[in-house]
């Protein structure tokens, strides 16, 4: 039989686990409410109380890699450290190597004090232990409250493991990108640079930025009171790298030519100077070389006009390098050919009242179209232009690109010059013939030597071979589609033309390379004073060509602004040998198979 003395005891333990079982109950009902019920009504209540921290992810803005795969520039992260002295003059409690609290002997948290952290900070960073104590001591004393100061900025990536490392729950950091440029100054001009806050302002960083750029992501996790992560609260939305950008740039021969042109344009004593090479078959630019130029990793250290590049902002009357221009159109439209003869005193008054003048005093000769080209007359072509009508001629013109861009969209290159026929007057219609009155690029002067030696086919000029953006999808750009100019016998007589300039002009002695055939041509064009006349005694120098002009390969194309030492084209000869040969010894093309077959010169 049951006594009430052994039922009290079951009771007792049987409302006791009740008990127990009803706070269980309360506590899991709480738990879900929390984290799922009402889990976002939860965050919000502690975001608006400040425990919730958003980090930047920051993206890596892409490289922009050669030719070859080259990198011309990069980035990498530098880290700015920010601490909370409201939180930090707390000090810590210290934890042993597997995270665990240290007590004293009394079993209390033993803490560590700022002052003790300070050093191991000072240690880290390398400065001086009561610099690092007054960031938090002094900002204290000013706003007991204060949430936020640096404790350093621009860290390396090395020092900002260093001390993230300490493991220091006041203290966070901010990641913001870097732009190296490993090779200095090579394609300076070219690749632009970055401003200290990342955004791009010259250059292919600028003009490329869609494919560079990066896409930043964000961390956000919640805080408890003392400022240690809550495990379990972070949600993550990745950061997207920028593409790489890949150039059509070769920078080992690019490297080259700024070192030459830097030397033959102080030798000369010009404003400044450039050397392009465009590979003729796809019009892609394997070297683009000025000076001065400007090292991207220190863009204060040039002066402004020197940070941009002039060979795509620079504008000019290109003078006789336009002659052949002339030559073609006449043959392509069947008036004349290359040994077709004009009388050619060094002065002529036209019909129209013109007058036209030779660069140097001659006597009254009879020369072929060859002939014209090869001597350089002014007086010469303006009689061969003339066969055709105006509106014929600027057409060929406007074939041969003048009047528009050179197809890179580069930022600021000028608006080239072709005014319409009937804007011609007497002068106009006859200086056109020799390349005045009309304004070019260097790029659009290459890319009608490139047109010549592939065939009378122009190819769009390019700078940029492709962009791979982060998830590997390669990009190409879009160009325009190649446009036959002049037909290809009419580009291989013009050719055989431009060959017999090196050959029997003056020219032949000084940049002739042995076992190559070469064609091309000179010009000395006139600069503007700005105010609708030109300087006296100050040209812009230019020669012009392409190797081996049996099996064209590659165009040279060299300029100087007012060369002082040598005022005429001849200052460019030293310069054009120097980089063509450079060309066809990094690219080993082979040498010419026969000579140069001469053309008449006089009739």
């Amino acid at each position: 039989m049951t006594t009430r003395a052994t039922r009290s005891p079951r009771r007792r333990t049987v409302v006791a686990l009740a008990v127990v079982l009803a706070v269980l109950v309360a506590f899991v009902i709480r738990l879900v409410d929390i984290q799922i019920v009402n889990a976002s009504q939860h965050m919000a209540d502690a975001r608006s109380k400040g425990m919730e921290t958003t980090s930047t992810l920051k993206g890596t803005r892409g490289d922009i890699v050669d030719a070859n795969g080259v990198t011309l520039a990069s980035s990498t992260l530098l880290y700015d450290a920010k601490i909370d002295p409201m939180l930090a003059i707390e000090g810590i409690n210290d934890r042993d190597a597997e995270g665990a609290l240290v007590r004293d002997e009394n079993g209390d948290p033993v803490r560590i004090t700022w002052d003790e952290l300070a050093v191991r900070i000072a240690e880290v960073t390398e400065e001086d232990v009561e610099e690092v104590r007054a960031i938090v001591n002094d900002a204290i004393a000013a706003d007991p409250a204060d949430r936020f100061e640096y404790l350093g900025r621009y860290l390396t990536t090395a020092e900002f493991r260093a001390l993230a490392d300490l493991e220091l729950p006041f203290v966070s950091f901010e990641a913001h990108p870097a732009r190296t440029y490993p090779n200095g100054a090579v394609a300076g001009n070219l690749l632009g640079f970055v401003g200290s806050d990342g955004a791009p302002l010259e250059g292919l960083e600028e003009l490329q930025h869609s494919c560079l750029s990066a896409t930043d992501g964000s961390i956000r996790y919640m805080r408890g009171a003392d400022g240690v992560t809550i495990p379990g609260t972070a949600v993550e939305e990745p950061a997207v790298d920028g593409g790489s950008l890949a150039l059509t740039i070769d920078a080992d021969l690019q490297w080259y030519m700024q070192q030459l042109i830097a030397e033959e344009t102080d030798r000369y004593k010009a404003d400044w100077g450039g050397i392009i090479v465009m590979e003729t078959a796809t019009g892609k630019i394997r070297a683009m070389a000025e000076t001065p130029t400007v090292d991207p990793n220190d863009p204060g250290a040039s002066e402004p006009d020197d940070r941009g590049s002039r060979l795509l902002r620079y504008s000019y009357e290109p003078g006789s390098t336009f002659k052949p221009v002339t030559a073609a159109t006449v043959i392509e439209e069947g008036v004349a050919t290359p040994d077709t003869v004009v009388r050619v005193p060094d002065r002529k008054v036209f019909d129209n009242g013109a007058v036209i003048n030779d660069s140097e005093d001659h006597a009254t000769e009879d020369l072929t179209l060859t002939g014209g080209l090869v001597t350089s007359s002014n007086v010469a072509m303006s009689q061969f232009g003339a066969m055709v009508d105006a509106q014929t001629r600027y057409d060929y013109l406007d074939k041969f690109g003048v009047g528009h861009d050179s197809g890179l969209n580069w930022a600021g290159e000028p608006a080239t010059t072709l005014h319409p026929v009937d804007q011609w007057d007497s002068q106009t219609y006859y200086t056109t013939t020799f390349g005045q009155a009309f304004t070019v690029t260097a790029v659009q002067v290459a890319s009608v030597y490139q047109t010549f030696a592939n065939g009378g086919v122009k190819m769009p000029a390019s700078l940029v071979e492709s962009c791979t953006s982060d998830d590997g999808t390669v990009t190409t750009p879009e160009l325009a589609e190649p446009e036959r100019v002049v037909s290809e016998e009419t580009a291989e007589e013009v050719s055989l033309m431009l060959e017999n300039v090196f050959t029997q002009g003056t020219l032949a002695d000084d940049i002739a390379i042995d076992g190559y055939r070469m064609a091309g041509k000179t010009g000395t064009a006139q600069v503007s004073d700005g105010k609708g006349g030109y300087k006296p005694n100050l040209y812009f120098t230019s020669l012009v060509g392409y190797a081996p002009a049996d099996d064209p390969q590659y165009v040279v194309l060299t300029v100087f602004d007012e060369p002082k030492k040598q005022r005429m084209s001849s200052a460019n000869r030293s310069v054009f040998k120097k980089a063509m040969t450079q060309v066809l010894t990094h690219y080993r093309v082979m040498p010419s198979g026969s000579e140069t077959p001469l053309l008449p010169v006089n009739g």
